[in-house]
């Protein structure tokens, strides 16, 4: 009779947990206005629909999305979320070890330079044109001595790529592969956005193969026809051939993202179809 009932315990606590059948990420900046309006409900919006960690996009003045690093880690743990990632904006080093302190008060494993820190990113409004005003060693030399200091405190960092990353430069360098190839595994290594890497018309598959284990997490987000952000399954990248490389990549964590939402849709909504369609696409 024993023996019967924790059988019985075993499977009706398994099957009536929702938490426990959540998987997959979320980045928020696809919700950043929602972030910014109200984060407690965007983030249990963003649980509810079965997102199990996130990666946060809404650092200023010490503050996550307004909040204090332990407030934050309380609201987040209030939807049995866990905040994997961050993606931090550095103007100048000086601010570096005060991040690195906030990021690791919220309990986050992975601090991320999205574009070219020190203000050597620059984005043309006009053209839509994104680019680096530094050269390629120069931001290799700041990668590392970022990368020095998260080391020293236990955290790991990334760099984020957008296209340009995969054109090349004046010196004859494809800026992603000089990264690649001159920054050590030890400090640094890379988030694979595959939206943009498709944009940049580079082969993600080429990229694991060269460099295996560098790409510890991925930017899932989908593109449509003319180019455009799309909710993940329901655009032109094949994500499944991709994903059977997920090993050689070294990919640890995967969050769906879409910058921009079209035709009415809002960005919720596109989480949402992005999240039904991960386990059809085979993610986990």
């Amino acid at each position: 009779m024993k023996y019967l009932f924790t059988v019985f315990s075993l499977v009706f606590f398994s099957c009536s947990s929702p938490q426990d059948q959540r998987f997959g990420g979320a980045m928020l900046y696809t919700v950043r206005a929602e972030m910014a309006d109200n984060p407690n409900k965007t983030l249990k919006a963003v649980a509810d629909l079965g997102y199990k960690y996130v990666e946060v996009a809404g650092y200023s003045n010490g503050k996550f999305y307004g909040m204090s690093p332990k407030d934050f880690r309380t609201a987040l743990a209030e939807h049995n979320l866990i905040a994997v990632s961050s993606h931090q904006g550095i103007n100048q080093m000086a601010e570096v070890d005060e991040m690195i302190a906030a990021v690791k008060a919220v309990g986050i494993q992975y601090f991320v330079i999205p574009v070219p820190p020190m203000g050597q990113f620059f984005h043309d409004n006009v053209t839509n044109q994104m680019g680096m005003k530094c050269d390629v060693e120069t931001l290799a030399e700041l990668l590392i001595a970022i990368g020095k200091k998260c080391a020293e405190q236990g955290l790991e960092l990334l760099y984020h790529n957008h296209d340009f990353e995969f054109f090349v430069d004046e010196q004859g360098n494809t800026i992603i592969d000089y990264l690649l190839e001159n920054t050590p595994a030890e400090y640094v290594n890379f988030q694979m956005d595959l939206y943009w890497i498709n944009k940049a018309k580079a082969n993600p598959l080429a990229y694991f193969e060269k460099y295996p284990g560098r790409f510890k997490s991925w930017h899932v987000k989908d593109m449509d026809s003319q180019g455009r952000f799309t909710p993940v399954g329901e655009g032109v990248i094949d994500f499944e051939s991709i994903l059977a490389h997920k090993e050689k990549a070294g990919m640890r964590y995967y969050f769906v993202e879409q910058d921009r939402t079209f035709d009415g849709q809002k960005p919720i909504e596109a989480l949402s179809i992005s999240k039904n369609n991960l386990k059809r696409l085979g993610f986990k």
